[in-house]
């Protein structure tokens, strides 16, 4: 069944506006009486019958409220160093997919990408949309917050209440560090969060590092073998849902 997010839900209605109009109505071809799934991105998911569909807006009545299990029991926030080309738009789709709850890039020391402050705000807007629709087709209850480029210094802060700080460093494969991301897990429980910080291409330097150290960050090896940075996030999420929502 079709799934969409409502900005307007109430107690027995929901009221569709927007692009997802013309995807009920020209793409799905919908019509009145077929149903879909709505949520409010919020804690409501509910069963809805079409009763209206014009130009504008797709009205429906709420059926059936839906109890969700599709969100991971912890929040997890990746940090993401700036990637080059369209990795950024993979690491959203994918990461949305596997549970991830918000996304905040960061301009690393090594990006060789810079954000065009003028040009960020449609960037983020373009990113959000790939996690609204990796949200619907993945069946989540909520879509991920894609947050604005932030300095280290900036993200730093804004992370400083996070349960669990991790950060995926390389060095660690050489050393005794491949037990860490476990033991890392292991300190959380259901309702917690972790912030998972992963550097660009050219990986973080070790200034970023002892950075983030300082601030409590533990450095993890993602593994014996080295990942690009767009396939480290998916890892870590993975060895999550494993851990969190299998075993």
């Amino acid at each position: 069944m079709q799934r969409y997010f409502v900005d307007k839900m109430t107690e027995k209605e929901v009221i569709i506006v927007g692009d997802d109009v013309k995807h009920i109505s020209r793409v799905m071809r919908m019509s009145i009486g077929d149903q879909m799934i709505c949520s409010n991105n919020k804690d409501r998911v509910c069963r809805c019958e079409i009763t209206d569909i014009n130009q504008d807006t797709v009205k429906a009545v709420i059926v059936e409220e839906l109890s969700s299990t599709s969100e991971m029991p912890i929040e997890v926030l990746i940090v993401q160093g700036l990637p080059k080309g369209d990795k950024l738009d993979l690491i959203i789709q994918k990461g949305t997919e596997l549970g991830a709850t918000s996304f905040i890039p960061f301009q690393a020391e090594r990006s060789i990408v810079k954000w065009d402050q003028k040009k960020q705000a449609k960037k983020i807007e373009r990113l959000e949309k790939i996690a609204k629709e990796a949200a619907e087709q993945s069946h989540r209850s909520i879509i991920p917050q894609v947050h604005s480029s932030l300095s280290l210094g900036e993200m730093i802060d804004k992370v400083k209440n996070v349960t669990c700080k991790i950060v995926a460093y390389e060095e660690e494969a050489k050393h005794q560090g491949k037990s860490r991301l476990h033991e890392a897990f292991e300190t959380m429980k259901a309702g917690d969060s972790v912030v998972v910080v992963i550097g660009p291409e050219g990986g973080l330097s070790e200034k970023e590092i002892n950075k983030l150290k300082d601030a409590g960050f533990i450095c993890c090896s993602l593994g014996p073998r080295i990942l690009r940075t767009e396939t480290a996030p998916f890892y870590v999420l993975s060895a999550l849902s494993y851990h969190f929502e299998i075993m």
